[in-house]
């Protein structure tokens, strides 16, 4: 909600009477955005006003030179925007000036009047106090009761007078915040649109006024709270002396503490409940104090310094810090601190601008509700500073990576599309040292938003840019991966090793075809790998050994699974190859688990037969050894990632919390949740959000 509506909102809920002499924050605004703003003095004048071009024909590198004539009339036409808009300020912004301090002024003499009030009807309760609470014990029994039943009417009628008068301090006091807060925001939006810096000046005016620093004020409200403890004290007197009087037991007495308040009732009542005594000092519960929210925001180039005065603040107002969140762009710094004010010292702006000053630093605050839970009514403040305020919404993490660099052109691309489905971003962190290439977002999405059509949008984004687009949830999987499973051939190895084995055995351009057709799903995987094993009949066995030699692993595969392995991984290779040249891969990379087809081999066991032994490594087959392996290493589904190219892979990728499609065919990527179109592996540590200096210090550890 814009603070517009905000002040609007909260105006509403004061007498009428009052709602007559209020800031008139839109009007104001209004005034600002139709005389003030067209004519800032902002540098976006140099936009609209274009430095004189050189002569196209007579340009001074090539022996020419600038045309003294169009270089004067550009800069009197600039002069003369300069003279015309100073104009306007030198007449509008003391318009402005006339008619915000006026306002001020009606507010100010309106809080004196409110204030005089209260004092003089807390001067006729003071003088119309008879015997509060003196309660006298003797004569007999009846005379005690009468005694003490009178006193009780009068001590209560005095509470009600007490807290009556209480409740005027603190609406008054509601009325002044609401009032200077609004001076506040609209001297600054005039500063801002005007291109000038008066509004420090001119709160420090404001702040001289009685009704801004309420000194008056605080010192009854104070007197009141005092009294009202000691009327509450009495009241817990008088009622134990009627219960010994009639018998009663003691044991539970009213203690000031045990009130029952209702913070939503027009009028604030208190209704005393027999609780067994804790403590005879009464202290104000808590919905009788401020408790009012306040986001402050510093920006400066004082990092620590910065951070100190906010909470500095924060401690000498006694202040709750409820969150508060950090930005450091190079020598600048931007810290935020939401508190919720528990004492009726207002002082605490005056210190912070004047703490702004002394650090060279801007300052801004906004005034939060914190009894509306509602994001649509009032100022919704979310669980986290760093959150989107909108509730009800999804939190995933989309890592964006190109090896070339993340282009301007693309990046430009996915922001619209982020706006054009309405989507949030939290929070950006780079993630790679050198030429930006891999960074990580973290993003609100709308609950209603179709994901599939999102991805669809997604896939096509990447495609036109050749940068890849990483979607996952944002939860505590993320990071929290625990088992790593890999297809074998053009994953972790560069080659298809049934395409090598045909090579030497003279049949690579059938086999080749065949592989192609299974890797895009044009035929089914079983049907295929019958097809190319029946081809192999009578290859030499020793032909695995030749192929096992020229295997080329994928860059960064040993470094990948090394550092998976130092934060605990289990990996697996998983392939639709042969298990000979899976167990080489495993002892390689050092991997937990092999799976692979195995070959049949002839009785002499020098040749192969043309077929295979046990059950085939399908798609299917390997998503269920998948799950067999997470089951084994107790880990949940979530916490499991899989990695592969072809479409004997889309099960277990569609299994695994996390699905890579690696350098994979396009139907693959099409119906992957990630992908990595990249030559390196290391890229997989990106997706779970390791930075480079971490990645470094996992694999060399």
């Amino acid at each position: 909600m814009k603070y517009g509506n905000y002040l609007s909102e909260r105006k509403l809920q004061l007498p009428e009477e009052w709602q007559q002499v209020f800031i008139d924050y839109e009007g104001l605004k209004n005034f600002i955005k139709e005389h003030i703003a067209p004519a800032c003095l902002k540098p976006t004048l140099a936009n609209q006003q274009s430095w004189p071009t050189p002569n196209a024909a007579a340009s001074p590198i090539i022996g020419g030179s600038f045309t003294p004539a169009a270089t004067k009339e550009d800069l009197n036409a600039f002069s003369a925007v300069i003279a015309s808009r100073l104009t306007v300020i030198q007449i509008k912004v003391p318009e402005f000036l006339t008619q915000l301090d006026q306002q001020v002024a009606d507010v100010s003499n309106f809080t004196t009047t409110q204030t005089r009030k209260i004092y003089e009807d807390y001067g006729a309760f003071q003088g119309s106090q008879i015997g509060l609470g003196l309660v006298s014990t003797t004569g007999s029994n009846g005379d005690s009761n009468g005694t003490a039943a009178a006193a009780t009417s009068t001590t209560e009628t005095s509470e009600d007078s007490l807290e009556t008068l209480l409740q005027s301090v603190l609406k008054l006091e509601r009325y002044i915040f609401l009032n200077y807060t609004g001076i506040v925001k609209i001297i600054k939006k005039m500063d801002r649109h005007a291109g000038l810096g008066i509004s420090e000046a001119y709160l420090g005016r404001v702040w001289k006024l009685p009704f801004a620093r309420a000194e008056q004020l605080s010192s009854l409200k104070k007197e009141l709270m005092e009294k009202l403890s000691g009327v509450l004290t009495k009241i817990s007197t008088i009622g134990a002396q009627q219960d010994a009087a009639i018998g009663r037991s003691s044991e539970a007495p009213f203690s000031p503490l045990a009130l029952n308040f209702k913070a939503d009732s027009p009028v604030m009542m208190w209704r005393p409940t027999a609780l067994k005594s804790t403590e005879k000092t009464w202290f104000p519960p808590g919905p009788l104090l401020p408790h009012q929210r306040v986001l402050i925001s510093m920006s400066g180039p004082h990092g620590t310094d910065i951070i100190g005065t906010l909470l500095a603040c924060a401690a000498k107002y006694q202040c709750a810090v409820d969150d508060f969140s950090f930005a450091r762009l190079y020598h600048n710094v931007t810290f935020a601190i939401l508190i919720t004010i528990k004492n009726d010292d207002m002082d605490i702006f005056k210190d912070l601008a004047a703490a702004a000053k002394r650090w060279d630093a801007t300052l801004t605050f906004d005034i939060l509700d914190s009894l509306k839970k509602d994001p649509h009514f009032g100022n919704y403040v979310p669980g986290s500073l760093e959150d989107a305020p909108y509730e009800g919404r999804l939190k995933y993490t989309a890592t964006v990576l190109c090896q070339h660099g993340l282009t301007s052109a693309f990046l430009s691309d996915w922001t619209k599309l982020l706006l054009e489905n309405k989507i949030s971003v939290e929070k950006m962190v780079r993630l790679n040292e050198g030429q930006l290439s891999c960074a990580d977002y973290k993003l609100s999405i709308p609950s209603n938003l179709s994901m599939d059509k999102f991805r669809e949008a997604l896939f096509q984004l990447s495609a036109d840019h050749g940068t890849d687009v990483a979607l996952q949830p944002y939860d505590v999987f993320r990071k929290h991966k625990r088992l790593v499973v890999f297809d074998m051939d053009s994953t972790l190895i560069q080659q298809e090793v049934i395409d090598e084995i045909a090579r030497h055995a003279g049949v690579m351009e059938k086999v080749s075809e065949i592989t192609e057709a299974a890797m895009n799903g044009e035929i089914d995987f079983k049907e295929s790998l019958k097809r190319r094993v029946a081809l192999l009949k009578g290859t030499p066995v020793a032909v695995l050994d030749t192929v096992r030699e020229q295997l080329t692993f994928t860059e960064d595969a040993l470094y990948l699974c090394k550092a998976l392995k130092k934060i605990g991984f289990k990996l697996a290779v998983i392939s639709g190859g042969f298990m000979p040249l899976a167990l080489h891969v495993k002892n390689v990379l050092g991997l937990d688990y092999a799976f692979a087809n195995q070959l049949k081999v002839s009785p002499d066991g020098l040749y192969l037969t043309g077929e295979t032994v046990g059950p085939i490594v399908s798609g299917e087959r390997k998503a269920e050894l998948l799950e067999v392996i997470a089951q084994a290493e107790s880990v949940t589904l979530d916490q499991v990632i899989a990695v592969g190219d072809g479409a004997n892979d889309l099960w277990m990728l569609a299994k695994a919390g996390l699905g890579i499609a690696f350098n994979a065919k396009p139907r693959v990527q099409q119906k992957a949740r990630a992908r990595i179109n990249q030559k390196s592996l290391k890229y997989v540590l990106y997706l779970l959000g390791y930075e480079d200096a971490e990645i470094r210090q996992l694999a060399n550890s």
